[in-house]
């Protein structure tokens, strides 16, 4: 299982209908129900992983030392098992960025992970595309923001809560009740 940070585990920052991240870690606000989410799909025997992209860091308007405290914050908070960053931005082209699945293949090498039996949870279309290209499920908790996918660029599921997302993901693995 594969989880966006900002939209999905915390709260993002709305400006002018796009989501940011919390610039501090005073604005950090983990979403309700996330952390009751996280204990279900944990129960579950999912493996639980945030992928993040956090560019502010390249750009040089966030230093690293504030998006990692914010990390190890939701780190201690939920019951994640490990959270991957890329610090860089779209220039750089590395292959960590989402879109990329980078990160993503990277945290299937280093924990044994099996892509097609995986899920990515987003909130924006590079979380899904970057879900698509690693070969996993892509859903995307859909908050509305003033931004459009492209072409191609569909989820397997739209959710409006990391809940909804997690009864789907049981659903679909036979390890909940009802249909998917």
């Amino acid at each position: 299982m594969f989880l966006d940070r900002d939209g999905v585990l915390n709260r993002a920052v709305g400006r002018d209908g796009r989501p940011y991240p919390p610039a501090t870690l005073a604005e950090l606000d983990v979403l309700p129900d996330v952390p009751a989410a996280l204990r279900t799909l944990k129960a579950a025997g999912l493996l639980l992983i945030g992928i993040t992209n956090q560019p502010d860091v390249a750009r040089g308007t966030q230093r690293r030392e504030v998006v990692d405290a914010i990390n190890a914050a939701l780190l201690a908070a939920l019951p994640l098992d490990a959270m991957l960053v890329c610090y860089h931005d779209d220039g750089d082209a590395c292959e960590c960025r989402k879109p990329r699945p980078g990160l993503l293949i990277r945290a299937a090498t280093e924990h044994g992970i099996d892509l097609a039996s995986s899920f990515m949870i987003g909130d924006r279309w590079k979380d899904v595309a970057a879900g698509r290209r690693a070969g996993c499920a892509a859903i995307l908790i859909d908050h509305g923001y003033a931004e459009s996918a492209p072409d191609g660029c569909s989820p397997d599921r739209a959710v409006r809560s990391l809940s909804e997302a997690a009864a789907w993901i049981l659903v679909r693995t036979g390890r909940g009740k009802g249909t998917p």
